[in-house]
C-alpha cells in the first residue's frame, strides 16, 4: 500500500505543480517548504505527513475540476487550517511567561548546531499566531508581507509575534548552549 500510495501523491503532485501558474515565484510554491512548514506547525513528522498529504489531495482533486485558487500561497493557508484544525484536540500547553533575552548575533549559528526535530518541537509549542509567524518565518523562503497574507495577520500583531518569539527562542538557544551567549 506504501508504494501505491507513493505513486498517488507523486501523480498528485504533478497535477498541482501544473496548475500552480498564478504568477507566484516556484521557489515559494514548492513541496518540500510545504512539507516543512507542515513540520514545523506541528513538531511531528507523522501529522505532518498526514496534513501535507491531505492538502496535496485536495489541491488534486480541485485541479481536476479546475477550481484552484487563484490567491499567491493558497496552499500554505490551506496547510496552515489543517494543521490548527489537527492539533486543536492535542494537549496544549498553558500560557506562561517564558524567559526571553536579545537575539544574539551568534543565534543563527545557534539554530544550526539544533537538531531539526527539536526546533520543530519547539515552534509547535508556541502559541497561536505566533507559531505560525515563527513556522513562516524560519523557513525563510517569505517576505513580511507574505507572511502577513499566509498567517492572516496585521502588521503589528506579526511584529509583535515575531519579536517576543525570537527573544523565547534566544532565551532556549542560550540555555541550550551556554558557551556561546556572550554579553
Amino acid at each position: 500500500m506504501n508504494r501505491l500510495q507513493s505513486l498517488v501523491d507523486a501523480r498528485d503532485a504533478r497535477r498541482v505543480r501544473k496548475f500552480w501558474g498564478s504568477g507566484v515565484s516556484d521557489r515559494r510554491q514548492n513541496l518540500p517548504q510545504l512539507y516543512r512548514f507542515c513540520f514545523l506547525m506541528l513538531g511531528d513528522s507523522r501529522k505532518a505527513q498526514e496534513v501535507f498529504h491531505a492538502t496535496l489531495r485536495e489541491a488534486a482533486q480541485r485541479a481536476a475540476r479546475g477550481e484552484l485558487p487563484q490567491a499567491p500561497f493558497w496552499l500554505f493557508r490551506d496547510a496552515r487550517w489543517r494543521c490548527l484544525e489537527l492539533d486543536k484536540d492535542e494537549l496544549q500547553p498553558e500560557p506562561v511567561k517564558l524567559d526571553e533575552h536579545d537575539v544574539a548575533p551568534q543565534a543563527a549559528s545557534q539554530i544550526e548546531r539544533l537538531d531539526p526535530a527539536k526546533f520543530a518541537v519547539w515552534i509547535s509549542a508556541a502559541p497561536e499566531p505566533q507559531r505560525t509567524a515563527l513556522a513562516l518565518f524560519y523557513l525563510d523562503e517569505f517576505d513580511y508581507r507574505e507572511i502577513l497574507d499566509i498567517a492572516e495577520l496585521k502588521m503589528t500583531e506579526l511584529s509583535r509575534c515575531l519579536a517576543q518569539g525570537r527573544r523565547e527562542l534566544q532565551a532556549w538557544l542560550d540555555a541550550k548552549f551556554p558557551e556561546t551567549r556572550t554579553v
